[in-house]
């Protein structure tokens, strides 16, 4: 390994893992990179870079925050070389594999070679004026005062379903646990390879979700009866649609790959996070 690349949390206190992981690439000859902006307030001995070019070099990129620092730098690795290894600062997510007191027995590891690469399926999305990849989810989402989603969903070019509901969810397995979960979505587990498509708060006829194959091709088109609604990717605002206006949406395998080391299981902190208990144990 000749870089590894580190990509902070903009608030939480990442020094003490950047620390951990400064004195393991010092042993070993590897270069740090970090984001210009973001390393500037730690005053660490990482080498300036841009975030491009981060993605670029680095060997191993490591996602020191939460769900959305893990997030942005699966969108820095997409289509490198570079897997995803994800620190937990602060409360449990789902991405992060390991704990900041966990991070040296983790990086021994990686040295030895003792983990998987688990590959991450992403969408591509375009609609007027913007192409967009999204790692969790892309919706088209109500504007209050801008009158409700009224969205056609067109499969393979074919329609399918429409919905009148406060959005309309397009989310990778990975998002199933996101804003598609909390919208009443099925969780779906990362080595599954397909988009759910949920409504949120329906007041259509039809009001269920559907599972959709990678291969398919997603539209959403914005009936005449529509408000304008924003177009969210990975909880973030990209732009606005109008009436009559179009998102087309295309699943994308194996876009980045996250690091794995055999500590939990993808249904263990799903568990652990949404607080999941069996029904048979409330009567």
């Amino acid at each position: 390994m000749h870089a590894a690349g580190i990509v902070l949390h903009p608030r939480r206190d990442s020094a003490p893992a950047v620390e951990a992981i400064l004195g393991w690439a010092t042993n070993r000859g590897v270069e740090i990179l970090g984001i210009k902006d973001e390393i500037q307030r730690l005053r660490c001995e990482a080498t300036p870079v841009t975030a491009e070019e981060l993605g670029r070099r680095a060997d191993l990129v490591v996602s020191l925050g939460g769900d959305g620092t893990m997030l942005r730098a699966m969108r820095l690795a997409d289509g490198e070389k570079a897997p995803v290894l994800g620190v937990n600062l602060g409360k449990l997510g789902f991405l992060a594999e390991v704990d900041v007191p966990d991070l040296p027995a983790a990086l021994s590891a990686i040295d030895a070679r003792d983990f998987s690469v688990e590959p991450r399926l992403a969408i591509d999305a375009e609609f007027p004026g913007h192409r967009v990849t999204a790692f969790n989810d892309i919706a088209v989402v109500r504007i209050p005062g801008e009158g409700s989603a009224r969205v056609a969903v067109h499969v393979a070019g074919q329609p399918f379903v429409s919905y009148a509901s406060d959005a309309v969810i397009v989310a990778t397995p990975t998002g199933s646990t996101a804003y598609s979960f909390s919208a009443g979505g099925p969780i779906t587990s990362p080595s599954v390879e397909a988009l759910l498509v949920t409504p949120a708060s329906p007041h259509s006829a039809y009001n269920r979700g559907v599972v959709l194959s990678v291969n398919d091709e997603v539209e959403l088109d914005l009936l005449p009866s529509s408000g304008r609604l924003a177009v969210e990717v990975d909880g973030m605002v990209a732009g606005y649609l109008e009436p009559g206006q179009r998102v087309s949406l295309r699943g994308r395998a194996a876009a980045a790959r996250v690091v794995r080391l055999g500590m939990t299981t993808f249904y263990q902190r799903a568990r652990r996070k949404l607080n999941l208990t069996d029904s048979a144990e409330l009567a």
